[in-house]
């Protein structure tokens, strides 16, 4: 008997601890995407632009190449993301001076990969923390057109496949655009359903582009059907595909975008002769909706604009002289906003349908039973709440207990305003 109830008593232990460790490792990691525009090397090989070759009256030299670099990785450090998917990255050799760049900023991604089997003169590449443990290039029969990247990524011990784009630019009609999408469905139609994957980059298409283009005859010579929403399946009926939607048809091969977690004004990431536009997307997969592997953290999608990546009203793109068209000024950061969302290792976690199945960020408060208790809610709950990341959401945690709302001002980095823009969103019930 003594026997028995010792090795019980193991195995009940044995259980607690493996229980903790599972609950230990969870974590939250950032995924982000940024067209840099245009980052080049030093190197001639043929490919480049012309006012990228090394040594031209363009100005294209060590000197511009290396703010350039500097540039980018300081907008790739303040982002902060575990992976970054890149566009308009010329070559491996640019990419690892990217990456040895970020490493003078004390940001180390030891992992890489680049669209680069085609001599496209820029290319589809990744950035991450994380173990690539598979990549893969979807070809379109074009040779012109860029390579998408298919990339596994292991994320504690889940796998993560992520395609990052580059579709054609609206310099072409919609049947280019469609005949990216059209190779990329196909390689999603060979995963199965509930496996988890994200679908991200440029694809010089808006998040309603089936409404946008269609007054259009330079873009819409496809009687109406886009890459993006038709061939993609982000729309149903004419209706964008919401969470609800999402969860609800998860073996029907629907996709949701992202951009219908912001406010309409704010959906926007490129600046375009004062037409805003939606051309970087974060597309998810239903299986980042389920209860195995890894999971979206609801509402975390967002632009990253700080201030030094505008100039006036302007998006502060790489400055060239002549309206864009002269020497390099060796000013400046690209054309395109970045886009992000955090996701977690731990089961989805969604707000109930009146607050947060809709087809934009809520507009007001959501009901009482809703509110987050801010004395017991995780790190995943606390960043349901917009403005609410991985790094406020662990010193709101270390802060605790608060006896009330207006304790959360002793947080570092939730001032007056902020703690305004959170409370209606928070509850408080003290510890015992």
């Amino acid at each position: 008997m003594h026997i028995l109830k010792t090795t019980l008593r193991f195995l009940l232990t044995l259980f607690i601890c493996l229980t903790l460790s599972a609950s230990a490792q969870a974590l939250t990691f950032k995924i982000a995407s940024y067209n840099v525009e245009n980052l080049f090397d030093l190197i001639r090989d043929g490919t480049e632009y012309s006012e990228y070759i090394p040594g031209n009256p363009y100005g294209w030299n060590k000197e511009t190449f290396n703010v350039k670099l500097n540039n980018a990785a300081k907008v790739i450090k303040d982002l902060g993301a575990d992976i970054i998917a890149l566009q308009e990255i010329e070559s491996d050799k640019a990419l690892i001076s990217l990456q040895n760049k970020l490493k003078d900023f004390n940001v180390d991604y030891p992992y890489r990969a680049i669209s680069d089997s085609k001599p496209t003169t820029v290319k589809c590449a990744l950035l991450s923390k994380f173990p690539i443990t598979k990549k893969k290039e979807i070809k379109l029969r074009d040779n012109s057109a860029r390579n998408i990247l298919m990339t596994q990524i292991e994320i504690n011990d889940s796998p993560l496949i992520i395609f990052t784009n580059h579709w054609k630019s609206k310099q072409g009609p919609e049947s280019m655009r469609i005949a990216y999408a059209k190779a990329l469905k196909k390689e999603i139609d060979k995963i199965n359903k509930t496996t988890d994957f994200i679908i991200l980059g440029d694809f010089n298409s808006n998040y309603n582009e089936y409404k946008t283009f269609l007054s259009s005859l330079k873009f819409n010579n496809t009687s109406g059907i886009t890459g993006i929403n038709h061939i993609l399946k982000t729309v149903k009926k004419q209706k964008l595909i919401n969470e609800a939607d999402l969860i609800k048809k998860n073996n029907s091969g629907y996709l949701y975008n992202l951009w219908l977690e912001l406010d309409a004004p704010k959906r926007w990431s490129y600046n375009f002769f004062g037409e805003k536009n939606t051309p970087d997307s974060i597309i998810l997969s239903p299986g980042l909706y389920n209860h195995s592997g890894l999971s979206y953290i609801d509402n975390s999608f967002d632009r990253f604009n700080p201030d030094y990546l505008f100039k006036g009203n302007e998006i502060y793109r790489w400055q060239r002289s002549k309206r864009g068209k002269g020497k390099h000024l060796g000013l400046g950061y690209s054309d395109h906003l970045p886009v992000f969302a955090y996701f977690s290792t731990e089961p989805f976690l969604p707000l109930k349908d009146s607050f947060f199945n809709s087809n934009s960020a809520p507009s007001k408060p959501p009901p009482k039973e809703e509110l987050i208790n801010i004395n017991s809610a995780t790190a995943s709950q606390l960043m349901i709440i917009p403005g609410i990341g991985p790094s406020l959401s662990k010193k709101i945690i270390a802060g605790r207990p608060y006896h009330i709302i207006n304790d959360l001002l002793r947080v570092k980095g939730i001032g007056k305003k902020t703690l305004e823009r959170l409370r209606p969103y928070l509850s408080i019930i003290k510890s015992k």
